[in-house]
C-alpha cells in the first residue's frame, strides 16, 4: 500500500511511503487490542479514592437508646453507616490498579491498530516541519490543508517539538505526540493519524526486531 508524502500546505511532495505488511497489514488481533486498552486505563488509575469506615469517624460511642424496651432497632453508635455522619460501608480503599502484560502483546495490539486504521484510510503522511513559534492559528492552517479531519486527530512526531505541541494545546480535538509515546489507545482513540514521515521506517525497525 501507497501513500503519497504531503507539503504542510496540502500540495503532494513527490514522495510516496510504501507501508510496512508487517506494521500497517497485519491480521488485526482484536484481543490484543483489548488487553492493551485495559491496561492503559487501568494504569492510568491513581487508586487513591478513602471513604471512612465506622472505626474512622470521631463521634461518642454512647449507646443511643438501650438495648431493649424502646420499641425500634437496637442500635450502639452513631457512627453507624445508617446514620448522617456515620462511616461508610464497603467504602473504597486506596489500592493498586496496575496490569502486567508482556511486551509482545503490546507490540501485536499496537500493529493490529495501525493495520485498523490503513484498512480505513485514516492515515496521513506530512513532510518533517518546524514551527518557528506557538501558532495555534498557523497548526489549524496545516490541518485544513492536508485534511485531516476536525476530529480526533492524532499528530505523530519523531522528536519532540515544543511549538508544535503548545500550538496545538488549546484545539481539544488534535493530540500531538512522539513515537515513544504511542500507544494502541491512542490510536484506536483517534479518528485519523498525521504521521511525519521517517515514522514508518521507526516503526519497520521495531516490528522486525520484536
Amino acid at each position: 500500500m501507497e501513500l503519497p508524502v504531503l507539503k504542510i500546505d496540502g500540495t503532494p511532495s513527490g514522495k510516496k511511503v510504501i507501508l510496512d505488511e508487517k506494521v500497517f497489514g497485519i491480521e488485526p488481533n482484536d484481543h490484543a487490542i483489548y488487553l492493551d486498552v485495559v491496561q492503559h486505563l487501568a494504569n492510568r488509575r491513581q487508586g487513591t479514592a478513602k471513604t471512612k469506615e465506622k472505626s474512622e469517624v470521631s463521634y461518642s460511642t454512647r449507646k443511643i437508646v438501650r438495648q431493649k424496651g424502646s420499641g425500634g432497632a437496637r442500635h450502639g453508635s452513631l457512627k453507624a453507616n445508617i446514620f448522617v455522619g456515620g462511616g461508610r460501608a464497603f467504602g473504597p480503599r486506596p489500592r493498586l490498579y496496575r496490569k502486567k502484560l508482556n511486551k509482545k502483546v503490546k507490540s501485536l495490539a499496537r500493529f493490529s491498530a495501525l493495520s485498523y486504521k490503513a484498512k480505513e484510510n485514516a492515515i496521513v503522511f506530512i513532510e518533517p516541519f518546524t514551527m518557528e513559534a506557538p501558532k495555534t492559528k498557523e497548526f489549524m492552517h496545516i490541518l485544513d490543508a492536508i485534511k485531516a479531519g476536525n476530529r480526533k486527530v492524532l499528530f505523530v512526531l519523531p522528536d519532540n517539538s515544543d511549538n508544535i505541541y503548545l500550538s496545538s494545546r488549546n484545539l481539544p480535538e488534535v493530540k500531538v505526540i512522539t513515537l515513544n509515546e504511542l500507544n494502541t489507545y491512542n490510536i484506536m482513540n483517534a479518528n485519523s493519524l498525521v504521521l511525519t514521515d521517517g515514522v514508518q521506517d521507526i516503526l519497520s525497525e521495531r516490528a522486525a526486531n520484536r
